[in-house]
């Protein structure tokens, strides 16, 4: 029995657990009733020798954003300093650019503020490499899995990008659409726009159907000014698409407005789809279909997995957060 164990029978967090645990405050009666009833029944007893219950000389928690027009990471973080008040925990959010080095800006924190943990939200894995060494404290990436990474001691939330893309592409392929074109993110290999590219050619593939990124693929930021050009010149080049695929909901605003700006109708003329599912995208005209990511199952473990870790030695673990299709009013069905 661990007090990871605890946690899930009880069904509090493992900061809620902690502080009873350690006889702390900020645990409201009910909850304390309960935990410690679960602990009885279960005759838990803390493991000392394991080094369970290590806490941090540090007393602020680090949050760093990668970009500043991101309405999906402005709800996560929003749901995260939400969970991390709940447990009196302090939180520094600070905003990054989204090609900026994260790592180069982790260690800046470190030095300048008494951090006891960082939650990444986004990054380009590609940055975290040797330095990562040098941080003794620990860390979770949301949004983008870091499986991959070889240095240090670092977990992560996120959603399989490469399959929801998939999922989204043989969904237009279905709805009768052939000439599909694909605006959004870089082909690094690092960035989460590279998953979800490839998973827009697992998905042609899948169909057999042929995608020819000269044409039908125009790489930009996430951000809708970026979506708004990037949709001008992947109609430029193809004039025939008819469906566009953002990757990223703030992308497939800008596309639309592009496409209305041209007297194109969407989506009578030209189907749009985006990803992410944030709030904002059931209130735009027509409303989006687009790829959801469950944002209060990523921020709430993004949050317990970093808590864990404060306290306890635990191992790496990498999380995949559900997503679902919202089908909306930006696809039409070219098989009516």
């Amino acid at each position: 029995m661990t007090i990871k164990d605890i946690a899930e029978i009880s069904g509090y967090g493992l900061g809620t657990v902690s502080r009873v645990i350690n006889n702390k405050s900020g645990v409201s009666d009910k909850a304390r009733e309960e935990i410690l009833r679960v602990i009885k029944e279960s005759n838990y007893e803390p493991n000392s020798n394991a080094r369970l219950l290590k806490m941090r000389d540090g007393s602020v928690i680090g949050v760093i954003v990668k970009g500043n027009h991101n309405f999906l990471f402005a709800d996560i973080i929003e749901k995260v300093q939400s969970a991390f008040s709940d447990v009196k925990e302090n939180v520094i959010t600070e905003y990054i650019d989204e090609d900026g080095d994260e790592v180069e800006h982790a260690l800046r924190m470190i030095r300048d503020k008494n951090l006891k943990g960082i939650l990444f939200l986004g990054a380009n894995i590609g940055f975290f490499d040797e330095r990562m060494n040098q941080v003794d404290i620990p860390c979770v990436i949301l949004t983008t899995n870091a499986q991959s990474l070889k240095v240090g001691k670092i977990s992560s939330v996120s959603v399989n990008d490469e399959e929801a893309a998939c999922e989204m592409i043989s969904y237009l392929i279905n709805k009768g659409h052939v000439n599909i074109g694909v605006i959004g993110g870089t082909l690094s290999e690092n960035q989460i726009s590279f998953s979800r590219y490839k998973g827009c050619e697992k998905g042609f593939r899948e169909n057999q159907i042929p995608f020819r990124p000269k044409t039908n693929y125009v790489p930009c930021r996430y951000s809708m000014d970026a979506g708004y050009e990037a949709t001008k010149v992947l109609l430029d080049k193809n004039p025939n698409i008819t469906a566009i695929f953002a990757l990223s909901d703030i992308m497939a605003f800008g596309a639309i407005r592009a496409v209305n700006d041209m007297e194109i109708r969407v989506p009578e003329d030209i189907s749009i789809a985006g990803f992410d599912g944030i709030s904002i995208s059931e209130y735009c005209i027509p409303r989006l279909t687009t790829i959801r990511q469950d944002t209060a199952t990523i921020a709430s473990r993004g949050v317990n997995l970093l808590l864990k870790n404060i306290h306890y030695e635990c191992e790496s673990e990498h999380y995949r957060a559900p997503f679902s299709l919202i089908e909306a009013e930006s696809v039409i069905d070219l098989n009516r």
